[in-house]
């Protein structure tokens, strides 16, 4: 059992009700496919990602990029302002 302060270091993915180890792949399947259903039930404009303006503009750049051609929306925010 983890204490609240140790730090993942493997996926997990929620099975019935538990959390469970999962490979990456396994991971990043199942997220994918959440963001596919949700776009294909409610559309692409109920997305919405927040970028954080302290990380690198690469990794800015890679969200935007993200949002646009994948999701297919604009809705883009970041922490600038504070």
């Amino acid at each position: 059992m983890r204490d609240k302060f140790s730090r993942l270091t493997e996926p997990l993915v929620r099975d019935n009700g538990a959390l469970r180890v999962a490979s990456w792949d396994e991971a990043l399947d199942r997220a994918a496919a959440g963001f596919a259903a949700a776009k294909a039930k409610h559309g692409p404009q109920s997305f919405g990602l927040f970028s954080c303006s302290k990380t690198t503009n690469e990794l800015n750049f890679l969200t935007g990029k993200f949002t646009r051609q994948v999701i297919g929306c604009s809705n883009i925010d970041s922490c600038n302002r504070t």
